[in-house]
């Protein structure tokens, strides 16, 4: 039976991994010809992407609400939603449209988030009574599953959804990817310290630097490829930006090697076997390193001997890791039926 799906997330800033986790769950959807909103920044942006699908403004509570009301079931996530640490005033936007759903007796899916770190009493009081009343909570890490576990709220520890997406295997050129995105704590020092490490030990190869999202990331990406050039002038560098997800995920699977401070590019590296080093602006990134024995440099210190990790990485090991993962649709299925 045709069901009414409502989806609401980081979607229409055209940041990769959000878009690429809403395309998953979009194709997903409409295997069975489901009706799919999606709460979005940019509804046109949105709609362009996928056929057969409304899209309606992250504010516009004059559509949203009657969507909700009419729909047989909100999804939230995936990514790292319900957190205050970017803002208490997102999370409680969040909160506020899984309520809206609660409140009109809609089933609601956690669909595969990082929950927290929620520091503000306020947001953590909130966040756990709206979660015990969702019908089906799905988290991608186990310090989310811990948190609920401490709230008496079931939880289904999934991969992130990215993992099921297809990467192809490439035939790897001379590059070395590199991906940045501004943060707190991001310096020149840091950019500094990377050119001259990259320089020293990719002199020879052609240097790709990636703007996943440009509202945040375009600028930082300049400012290297400046550092990087007024260091070594002979390096060959290529700042790459507007690019769809599916032209990233080609372009990244060609790479032999890659700096990533971005998750979801990390986890594209990992899946295309390319030799990854991950740089750690927040602890979802260096869980992931951890996980999968990746080298990390962090934006302060120094970077010891990471990069000589970098280039003597077994792909072998983390390839046979990586053939195991997959993203279990057991909980959502039962849960949408």
């Amino acid at each position: 039976m045709k069901k009414r799906f409502v989806l609401s997330g980081y979607y229409g800033f055209k940041n990769f991994g959000d878009e690429a986790i809403l395309s998953v769950l979009v194709n997903k959807l409409q295997q069975n010809k489901d009706s799919v909103t999606i709460i979005s920044s940019n509804p046109e942006y949105t709609k362009s992407l996928y056929k057969h699908i409304r899209a309606i403004k992250t504010f516009d509570f004059n559509n949203i609400i009657p969507a909700i009301y009419k729909s047989d079931i909100l999804i939230s996530g995936g990514g790292s939603l319900l957190q205050d640490v970017t803002s208490l005033k997102s999370l409680i936007y969040y909160l506020l449209i899984i309520f809206i759903a609660l409140f009109f007796r809609k089933k609601v899916i956690i669909f595969a988030q990082g929950i927290g770190p929620i520091n503000s009493l306020l947001g953590q009081f909130l966040t756990k009574i709206l979660l015990k009343n969702c019908t089906y909570v799905s988290v991608r890490d186990k310090k989310s599953q811990e948190l609920m576990q401490q709230w008496g709220i079931n939880s289904d520890l999934l991969c992130d959804p990215i993992f099921s997406v297809n990467v192809p295997d490439n035939k790897k050129n001379k590059t070395v990817a590199i991906q940045l995105r501004n943060c707190k704590g991001m310096s020149n020092d840091f950019l500094d310290r990377l050119a001259d490490s990259v320089s020293r030990n990719f002199s020879d190869f052609n240097i790709e630097i990636y703007s996943f999202q440009d509202s945040i990331d375009l600028d930082i990406c300049k400012t290297f490829e400046k550092n990087l050039n007024m260091l070594n002038p002979e390096i060959k560098t290529t700042v790459y930006s507007g690019m769809s997800n599916s032209e990233i995920i080609e372009s990244l699977s060609k790479s032999q090697y890659l700096i990533s401070m971005r998750f979801h590019a990390i986890i594209i590296g990992l899946l295309a076997g390319v030799k990854t080093l991950g740089i750690n602006y927040d602890i979802k990134v260096e869980k992931l390193a951890k996980e999968f024995n990746l080298p990390l440099i962090d934006l302060k210190n120094d970077f010891g001997n990471n990069f000589e990790l970098l280039k003597s990485q077994d792909l072998s090991i983390i390839k046979d890791e990586i053939s195991h993962i997959n993203f279990d649709w057991t909980g959502f299925e039962n849960t949408v039926i």
